[in-house]
């Protein structure tokens, strides 16, 4: 299914009846309660309707709702529906932006964590400047300049969920082929796998190579995400991307096989640190990198395989200086 409005506020509802069964309530009851017609309970919990944020606040009050973090999130979620809400600085780009991708915004701006898996480039969190464009226009031919301006700035915006208080939770398996596309040219490539090692070293940040040489793996079929919420896990979505649209999925039989198969991935992937020093490796194997540091001790350069047992660690070391 597509995560539009009407999705949003089935999940939303779906949270908010929860809640009132949790706290020992009938929609009559909360109706009586809050002054409404219990017709207007029923409506917000199965979807039918919207709701408005002030709304949603005086039924987790009446439910006694303390949780800040379940309180905002559920909050966000109402004002997406009409572009309210603190979170919602996407909103200045609706020109440019398709609903599919505000969509995704908003789940990732509400999200505690994501697990992804990414077959072909660089995760948009931690994607450089340079490399965002060059994704961006070759994704979305005959783009004009100003639009990919924005495109561009919307993914360097994204990237502060990962600086937040609490940050996001960054966990993700990049298959080999993500590092060894030449995305940008040359240089643009090495400074990216350079951002990549420095974004490691994040204690937010979790990255994990899956190698070739790991074979045909559970994720061949193509790149996926799940979000997770901290407060509650009902909310929790795996987003699949596709050419023209993205499919939300949130049945929990859906979500149990995609946890499962990154778990997985994760066993067949190089460990962390593993991964930290193959990214290192191949960063200063790009041309423009060679040229600027050949290895001292055997006069080669460092590649994913060093040349001498000395520069064997030296290719993640120089990348961690």
């Amino acid at each position: 299914m597509q995560y539009g409005p009407a999705v949003r506020r089935r999940r939303l509802g779906a949270e908010l009846r929860l809640l009132r069964t949790r706290a020992g309530l009938t929609s009559i009851e909360v109706a009586r309660l809050v002054d409404w017609h219990q017709s207007k309970v029923s409506r917000i919990e199965t979807g039918a309707s919207g709701v408005k944020p002030a709304d949603v606040r005086k039924l987790l009050d009446t439910y006694q709702v303390d949780d800040a973090g379940l309180r905002e999130l559920l909050l966000a979620l109402a004002g997406s529906e009409d572009g309210g809400g603190r979170h919602n600085w996407w909103h200045a780009y609706r020109g440019v932006l398709p609903p599919t991708y505000r969509d995704f915004i908003s789940l990732e701006s509400q999200a505690s964590g994501m697990r992804t898996l990414e077959t072909s480039v660089v995760p948009g969190l931690l994607q450089i400047p340079e490399y965002a464009r060059a994704v961006t226009r070759a994704a979305v031919e005959g783009l004009e300049d100003d639009k990919l301006d924005a495109l561009v700035e919307v993914r360097l915006a994204r990237q502060d969920v990962l600086r937040g208080d609490p940050p996001m939770e960054l966990s993700a398996v990049l298959d080999e082929g993500v590092l060894r596309r030449e995305v940008g040219g040359p240089d643009i490539m090495a400074r990216q796998l350079g951002h990549l090692v420095e974004a490691a070293a994040l204690p937010q940040v979790r990255l994990q190579v899956l190698p070739f040489t790991a074979g045909a793996h559970i994720g061949i079929t193509g790149p996926f995400v799940i979000f997770s919420f901290r407060s509650t896990s009902d909310l929790d979505v795996v987003v699949l991307d596709h050419l023209t649209s993205s499919l939300y999925l949130e049945r929990k039989e859906d979500l149990r096989a995609y946890v499962e198969a990154f778990k997985t991935l994760q066993i067949h992937a190089l460990s962390p640190e593993d991964s930290l020093d193959y990214i290192a490796g191949l960063a200063h194997a790009q041309p423009s990198a060679r040229k600027e540091a050949p290895c001292p001790h055997c006069l080669g350069t460092y590649l994913p395989v060093p040349h001498c047992a000395v520069c064997a660690g030296g290719a993640a070391a120089a990348a961690r200086e």
